[in-house]
């Protein structure tokens, strides 16, 4: 009879034990959050405090929100910023899903070395590519202007990778029934492959946003302007040579996050099956 019911004990004490790590790892990841929050609300004296059981605001202040909000146009950010993103998406979307589907299911001419040369550059840091770029930039007269911003994601070797991957998982017989119906590759690609894709379309449009977003290097680069810069380069100007305000720094930031928040909100349900489709990770 005892092995009719079997013992579920040691079970839920595994599932006790992951259920703890997890907790550990999620606090982890929040506490920095809560810091940026907390630091927001208090004094440039309680923000630099180095006494540690100094956690939360004497007195909940609100004026380096106004403080940054005087000092820096954040309509003007949010609009740079969110062009940035849309442009940086579309153009990866645009470009990897031809690219992905032109070297994972057609044949031509040197198929293999293209495709090598993409491996070959998401290999090499990006860093390397910040020279020419701004040169190419420099020699188009186009700083301080948003295709600037753009031009380095107009083409993405990442996306191409993953949605010639997507593609190449895509079953053969849909694409030869459209061949059989008298389709075309153009009318294929865009009628029947193209849907299919969805997927990865949208990992690939996640981790363009969060890239896009998150990027720091080029934006200081290429955009010195006030009015041209991201949210992200704007975060950094307010970051002094000898001293920091550390609570405006940490509200500028608060109001940075919007962005990001804003588009979660609206695009939850896409964020998570996109993850999960394409066995990535954010």
């Amino acid at each position: 009879m005892s092995n009719m019911f079997p013992d579920k004990t040691g079970g839920n004490k595994t599932d006790n034990v992951f259920f703890a790590i997890l907790s550990v790892c999620a606090l982890a990841m929040v506490v920095p959050f809560l810091w940026m929050i907390l630091t927001a609300f208090k004094t440039t004296t309680e923000a630099t405090s180095i006494n540690p059981f100094v956690i939360f605001p004497g007195a909940w202040r609100t004026d380096s929100f106004f403080h940054v909000m005087q000092n820096m146009n954040f309509g003007r950010l949010y609009f740079n910023t969110i062009a940035l993103i849309a442009g940086r998406v579309l153009c990866a979307v645009l470009t990897a899903t031809m690219a992905g589907y032109a070297l994972g299911r057609l044949e031509f001419p040197l198929k293999t070395f293209f495709f090598s040369l993409i491996l070959v550059q998401m290999m090499v840091p990006s860093q390397i590519f910040i020279i020419p770029q701004y040169l190419m930039i420099a020699k188009l007269k186009m700083l301080n202007t948003m295709f600037a911003l753009l031009f380095p994601g107009l083409i993405t070797a990442f996306g191409t990778f993953l949605l010639r991957q997507n593609f190449m998982s895509l079953p053969a017989d849909v694409e030869e029934a459209a061949y059989m119906d008298g389709a075309n590759i153009g009318q294929t690609f865009l009628f029947i492959m193209f849907p299919l894709a969805r997927s990865g379309i949208v990992a690939l449009s996640i981790f363009t946003a969060l890239f896009a977003f998150k990027e720091l290097m080029w934006p200081l680069i290429v955009n010195t302007a006030a009015d041209a810069m991201p949210l992200s380069a704007a975060l950094a100007k307010l970051q002094g040579q000898f001293i920091t305000n550390y609570p405006e720094l940490m509200a500028a930031s608060i109001l940075a996050c919007v962005p990001m928040i804003v588009i979660y909100l609206l695009f939850q349900r896409q964020f998570i099956q996109g993850v999960a489709t394409s066995g990535g990770k954010l």
